[in-house]
């Protein structure tokens, strides 16, 4: 494709949206903005959740975990099944009960405004660090495959993109992002199809045979029960994705804000149940294609790994066909999730950072609000920027799960604090417990690993026998923390709950 092909693609696909917004955006108050009105059908709120569910880390990565880590990452989805079982049957009736629309005043009425803080600003923290990586991983791929090109900085790539869904969302927020997510999600999986047949066709496969083509493949192994140590281990990940679900979902304000607008309790549990669904089985369909991906990259002899070997592919292997709709997928995929988390973060920093529901008229919340989301916007820029420079290697996917750990592990503490026991805490102490719980989880993460550091960055030549016994013991012996460091955080949080508990 050209790079007017490519303009013209894009400024049509954001054509469409922003006549959604157009049609969707006609009240624009914060009633809208926030809640949608409550008038959101529960199909299209679950449709439109898988593609924020996903993002472009996802469409990316995933297809890329599979080199060096084959189908493992579905032990972490199949634990997603279990997380979003306690959501719909813990989480979501609490929050109607209490007609939310910040989750984290919750933690208001139960702890007291230090625990309402600390939670909505690690929920801030971790939803703007999850919304740059993710459009990051975007915004350089479009970098390098046609702002290069044409001469564009990347700062300026990465300002465009926030503008356009800036563009879309200012003036409705979560009424316009229901509809336009839904819009998303089918273009997004409409691409993983097209992708998925071109290259099944190049592999020789037809429909009938890919799905036993894939099963067959020594890459498609799911589990691993034999070394409890290892980061792929079956229970670390099943219990990490039942937590990352909670955590990512049941107590993340993007997520849970769509689910806030369906008109009632029951539609919202009909949603998330059906989302369950077939977030399950598209995730085994991204493995599937990068499985396929994988295979017809090693049998041409084609250098693309990790992150880089779908956007490789696409562009100078498969035909333009694939790399379009690979363009529109990407684009798709990126911009659902990252849109909501504009809003979400727009509403989280106006209810429970500034309070404008409590302090000020319906007209200067509106005012405030509007600021807020510019102002938010210019953060996301400026973060996803230093990214470009922080970011070097690895799978963003494993760098964003981690990450996810560290921030969302108190929100975890907090919420399994109040839920599961009757205590009450010292509330100014709340704060302290939690930023003491991340770094002590940042600091047994690292432990656990430096071993393997030690190794990569010596420049001794390790060849004594006292070396080489040292080295051996160690890598039967080292148990390596993985995405499970988020509920060592969480158990941490409770822990310091507990200990300052009121009598």
């Amino acid at each position: 494709m050209t790079a007017t092909q490519i303009i013209l693609l894009i400024a049509g696909y954001f054509g469409v949206l922003i006549l959604i917004s157009y049609f969707t955006g006609k009240a624009s108050g914060n009633d809208a903005f926030f809640k949608g009105n409550k008038q959101s059908p529960w199909y299209i709120v679950a449709f439109g959740m898988i593609g924020a569910s996903l993002s472009g880390v996802t469409f990316i990565s995933v297809p890329g975990w599979i080199e060096t880590s084959q189908f493992s990452y579905m032990q972490v989805v199949l634990g997603y099944i279990v997380g979003y079982l306690v959501i719909g049957t813990v989480l979501l009736p609490l929050y109607y009960k209490l007609n939310l629309t910040s989750i984290y005043t919750y933690l208001e009425d139960r702890f007291g405004n230090y625990s309402y803080k600390t939670g909505a600003s690690f929920f801030l923290i971790s939803r703007v660090i999850g919304a740059s990586f993710r459009l990051f991983l975007v915004a350089n791929v479009l970098q390098i495959i046609l702002f290069d090109e044409l001469g564009v900085a990347f700062w300026q790539t990465v300002t465009i993109t926030v503008l356009l869904i800036w563009l879309y969302t200012f003036k409705s927020g979560i009424k316009t992002i229901v509809w336009t997510d839904t819009l998303q999600t089918l273009f997004m999986l409409i691409a993983v199809g097209v992708a998925i047949y071109f290259v099944s066709d190049a592999l020789g496969l037809n429909g009938s045979n890919v799905l036993g083509f894939v099963l067959d493949s020594d890459l498609s192994k799911t589990f691993f029960f034999d070394d409890f140590k290892s980061g792929n281990y079956f229970w670390k990940q099943f219990l990490s994705g039942a937590f990352i679900a909670i955590v990512m979902t049941g107590l993340d304000q993007d997520m849970m804000q769509k689910n806030l607008t369906c008109k009632t309790l029951k539609d919202a549990q009909k949603n998330m149940f059906w989302f369950t669904i077939v977030l399950t089985i598209v995730n085994f369909i991204f493995l599937s294609l990068g499985l396929l991906l994988t295979v017809y990259a090693q049998q041409n002899g084609i250098d693309a790994h990790k992150d880089d070997l779908f956007p490789i592919l696409a562009k100078n292997h498969l035909s333009v066909g694939v790399f379009a709709f690979f363009l529109l997928g990407l684009i798709a995929a990126a911009y659902s999730s990252a849109d909501s988390a504009l809003t979400s973060l727009t509403t989280s920093f106006s209810i429970d950072i500034l309070d404008i529901e409590k302090k000020h008229t319906p007209e200067k919340q509106v005012q405030i609000r509007k600021r807020i989301h510019v102002i938010i916007s210019l953060v996301l820029i400026l973060v996803i920027v230093a990214f470009k420079y922080l970011i070097k290697d690895a799978s963003v996917i494993s760098k964003l799960f981690k990450f996810a750990g560290y921030t969302y592990g108190p929100l975890l503490g907090l919420y399994a604090f109040g839920l599961f026991t009757k205590w009450k805490v010292k509330d100014k102490l709340v704060p302290i417990v939690a930023i003491s719980s991340v770094l002590l989880s940042i600091l047994i993460n690292y432990s656990s690993q430096i071993y393997a550091y030690f190794l990569e960055d010596s420049k001794l030549e390790c060849t004594t026998s006292l070396w080489k016994c040292a080295e051996e013991y160690a890598k039967l012996n080292f148990y390596v923390v993985g995405f499970e460091i988020l509920i060592i955080n969480g158990l941490l949080t409770f822990i310091g709950l507990i200990l300052i508990r009121r009598q």
